[in-house]
């Protein structure tokens, strides 16, 4: 059978990884990217459960390895950098992972990983966008932000939680498909000092505001401000000139306590910053004709659920498995990619918007409460328990399907 000529849209985690998995397939791929080079930068992320599995399956579990981020746990803490609370990291290699993955890596270094995975057998084209495209019946016209058009037998949106592409399919007046949490963050590095460790800390201050930080090398740590707010003006900051939300970061978090301070600073002087509203997509449909969403652009969890990256893993081994079973019927393919996945992806959605919420109290008295049932399920070791019997992360109930068609490793 004549290989598919694939565009991938987006050259993060997700893109690459079905790429891998195509190139392997003979199919011919191209990545477009609209940055100019390899975004082999990032925060801090994790793979889980399934997602796991299935970098074990690409065989590059050992380069994954070699980078991983020697977390050891996560920490609440009060104003004088007290311990209040911490669950360790479950490095046992069974059972559930806790707050702390047991694979956490930079994602600049996963981004890495996957391009070197793929650039042999992978065009990638940066500096380039999709500006639009027409379905035919045997092809997809598309064109790019260059002046360029060409032919596909396939698109795929890897394009992230703004998609371009989902916008394009949706039908026309389809409300925006996000189910918002009310919680933004920001997140920077700054110089590492003796106050971090290889500790994940949280720090709660009033007014539903929270901090994190995290140290993945000896000179950075990487810093996170998170603040719960409903007001639609929010909305717009993601979007204003990076120094236009630096300075509401600072304005919002002055006067916060710990060591909010230096962190402002370190964020005035970062080269290195970046804001976002926390949401969940939840798109009714993940295809249309020759055109298919993968990962964030059609199924975000939500970074709260830590399964992000999982997703557009396991979502980039489905499709590639389904369309190496029906190369030349894409209609079945992507049709049966969206009934296999789903149910997982329906799994690792379900949160519960009040106990997310209920993470940034608004009153010292409610962060007082919070640190008193922290604590309490600490010295009971519930953590510990959860990950010693509890066999398998969210996402657990659904089984991996098996693509011989995609000979991976064993």
């Amino acid at each position: 059978m004549a290989p598919l000529n694939v565009l991938i849209c987006g050259g993060g985690c997700g893109g690459p990884a079905l790429a891998f998995w195509l190139a392997r397939s003979g199919h011919h791929v191209t990545i477009v990217e609209r940055f100019s080079s390899l975004r082999a930068a990032g925060a801090q992320i994790d793979l889980r459960s399934k997602g796991i599995e299935v970098v074990k399956r690409m065989g590059i579990i050992d380069a994954v390895r070699s980078k991983l981020v020697h977390e050891e746990g996560t920490s609440f803490v009060d104003a004088q950098n007290r311990d209040k609370a911490t669950v360790m990291a479950n490095t046992s290699g069974a059972g559930s992972q806790t707050l702390t993955s047991e694979y956490e890596i930079m994602r600049g270094d996963l981004v890495q990983i996957l391009y070197d995975a793929t650039k042999s057998d992978v065009k990638y084209v940066f500096g380039v966008s999709v500006d639009r495209f027409e379905q035919f019946e045997d092809h997809v016209l598309v064109h790019f932000s260059d002046g360029r058009s060409e032919t596909f037998d396939l698109l795929v949106g890897a394009d992230g939680q703004g998609s371009r592409i989902r916008k394009a399919i949706l039908p026309a007046n389809t409300p925006e498909p996000y189910n918002r949490l009310g919680i933004y963050f920001a997140y920077w590095f700054v110089p590492r000092t003796e106050m971090d460790t290889n500790i994940c800390k949280i720090y709660h201050t009033t007014g539903s505001r929270a901090v994190m930080t995290r140290s993945h090398n000896e000179a950075d740590t990487q810093v996170y401000f998170a603040t719960k707010d409903d007001s639609e003006e929010l909305r717009s900051i993601p979007r204003a000139p990076i120094e236009q939300q630096k300075e509401f970061w600072a304005q919002r978090f002055s006067g916060a306590g710990w060591h909010t301070d230096r962190f402002i600073q370190g964020m005035k002087d970062s080269s290195f910053f970046y804001c976002q509203e926390l949401v969940q997509v939840k798109a009714d449909t993940w295809y249309k004709g020759r055109v298919v969403l993968l990962g964030d652009a059609g199924y975000c969890p939500s970074p709260v659920t830590g399964m992000g990256t999982t997703a557009s893993f396991v979502g980039a081994y489905v499709l590639a498995g389904e369309i190496s079973r029906n190369p030349q019927n894409l209609s079945e393919a992507l049709a049966n990619y969206e009934k296999t996945l789903r149910p997982f992806v329906n799994e690792i959605q379900g949160i519960n918007k009040t106990v997310i919420r209920s993470v940034f109290p608004q009153t010292q008295l409610g962060i007082s409460i919070l640190h008193f049932i922290a604590g309490l399920v600490c010295f009971l070791r519930i953590p510990e328990l959860f990950a010693k019997y509890e066999s398998n992360d969210k996402g657990g109930d659904w089984d991996l399907p098996d693509y011989p068609e995609l000979k991976y490793n064993q």
